[in-house]
């Protein structure tokens, strides 16, 4: 009697029976916002790296260049130093990228900056970080929506911080819970579009901004002890929800952390 692997070989199509459809990213046209840095910068050279045409935007020119020079080692990336802050920086922004790249076929929506408790905020930054973590968020999803004329994919970063309660994190926790309803009802409002939204929740994920108390060589120890995640973590999970049949929207991943007991 022959073995498993001599029956496979015997009919050839058995393998690929066993797995569903994986539609190739070559080619695409992607929009990463907040692509500079973190799990932005990760998410676009990934998807750089299978074959995407990749644009992103962020606010420090640096940041910007550094990450296209690495975006260019494995794959083809252009971008812009933006403030999506501004709404119409949103609108502008997405015209622009759409027609370097001549269409748009997928936006992963991710800029976003640290929030704390309420009472601890000034209004003008209580201000800012709405418009740049909620407003610029609902604005960017509605302009690549429009851009989508033959479907696609949006791709929504928000947070376990929209589930994980705490006193300082009221502004951040709202606007990601906020988020979560968004993408959730924006599913259903665009899916007959065949416009695709999931929503990709991290949890404690390495980043220097995120946790200026953490500096980077503890947090590169918690990564070690499997108590934080990297970035390219989250980039890997953007992969699998772009990467399923069209008939399967990936709705929503949270991606925790091993040893975090608190996640």
């Amino acid at each position: 009697m022959s073995d498993t692997t001599d029956s496979l070989v015997e009919r050839p199509g058995a393998v690929s029976d066993t797995h569903t459809d994986k539609p190739s990213l070559k080619g695409k046209r992607v929009i990463v916002t907040g692509g500079t840095t973190g799990i932005g910068r990760a998410i676009a050279a990934l998807l750089a790296s299978e074959g995407a045409t990749v644009d992103i935007c962020g606010r420090n020119e640096q940041h910007l260049q550094d990450a296209l020079d690495a975006i260019g080692r494995v794959g083809t990336g252009q971008g812009s130093a933006i403030d999506l802050a501004d709404q119409d920086n949103v609108e502008r922004y997405f015209a622009e990228a759409t027609a370097r790249m001549g269409g748009l076929d997928v936006a992963v929506i991710n800029a976003a900056i640290p929030a704390g408790g309420l009472s601890e905020m000034s209004g003008r930054d209580l201000r800012y970080a709405i418009a740049t973590d909620f407003t610029a968020y609902l604005m960017s999803a509605h302009e690549a929506a429009e851009a989508m004329r033959a479907g696609g994919d949006i791709v929504l970063i928000g947070s376990m911080s929209a589930h994980i309660l705490g006193p300082s994190s009221t502004v951040y926790a709202g606007m990601k819970a906020g988020i979560a309803g968004f993408a959730e009802a924006l599913r259903k409002e665009l899916g007959s579009r065949d416009i695709k939204v999931s929503l990709i929740e991290p949890g404690y994920t390495q980043a220097d901004f995120h946790y200026p108390d953490i500096d980077a060589e503890k947090q590169k120890q918690m990564v070690r002890e499997e108590k934080m995640l990297r970035s390219e973590d989250i980039a890997v999970a953007v992969h699998y929800a772009l990467t399923q049949p069209r008939r399967a929207v990936v709705q929503q991943i949270t991606v925790a952390p091993l040893r975090k007991d608190d996640e």
